[in-house]
């Protein structure tokens, strides 16, 4: 079963947000998480809006292109 679960290290003890989660023995992993400084932050808000503008400006696809992609493109049967 995955499952992820925060928390924060405290006089050098993993301490979860939600400790009722995990069973007391539980075997777990520990891996730092590493947030986007404010240049990484800006340039992925700038993505995303780049991406956001093309929205809806693709023209003459056919109407079911989103539910049937895969057929469009590989040829599988359409859903």
């Amino acid at each position: 079963m995955a499952m992820t679960c925060r928390g924060k290290v405290a006089g050098g003890v993993v301490v979860l947000e939600k400790p009722d989660l995990l069973p007391e023995g539980t075997v777990v992993r520990v891996e730092p998480v590493t947030e986007p400084n404010e240049a990484e932050k800006k340039a992925l808000l700038s993505l995303s809006g780049k991406l956001l503008r093309l929205a809806g400006t693709a023209k003459g696809l056919p109407p079911d292109m989103a539910r049937n992609h895969d057929h469009y493109i590989h040829g599988t049967p359409k859903k």
